[in-house]
């Protein structure tokens, strides 16, 4: 199996280790026929998207240990599902996306000009996107 590419059609980067992210918990947005929910879009989460994803049912600040889920603050990279990235873009509360790390499959749900919009480079201290 070749190299897992992203969005930009270099090779798929890290995405985010604290906490350590990804459907297969390795730290990458990659993906597979497992991966039902597409958790393709590295996002710095933003307080605005935690909250916007808690009034649509998809609660990610709580901690869920039986998924090994430790639940997200503003700043944490985390895989976030491309459907859900999306609902938040519509609702204007889209978090920034790390483009090398976020998976081309994202692009089969999200135009890449969605993304391009929000793209950032991570800063030192990303808890300030809070």
């Amino acid at each position: 199996m070749g190299a897992e590419r992203n969005v930009l059609g270099g090779d798929l980067e890290p995405c985010g280790t604290d906490p350590v992210t990804g459907f297969y918990r390795d730290g990458c947005c990659s993906t597979g026929s497992e991966d039902m929910g597409s958790h393709t879009v590295c996002a710095v989460v933003t307080a605005e998207f935690l909250r916007h994803q808690r009034q649509v049912g998809n609660d990610l600040s709580t901690s869920r240990p039986e998924y090994s889920f430790p639940g997200l603050r503003p700043g944490d990279r985390w895989c976030v599902v491309a459907i859900r990235w999306l609902q938040a873009y519509h609702a204007g509360a889209a978090a920034p996306v790390v483009l090398a790390s976020t998976h081309e499959r994202a692009l089969e749900v999200i135009p890449l000009e969605a993304l391009r919009a929000h793209a950032v480079d991570v800063p030192a201290d990303p808890r300030s996107l809070g």
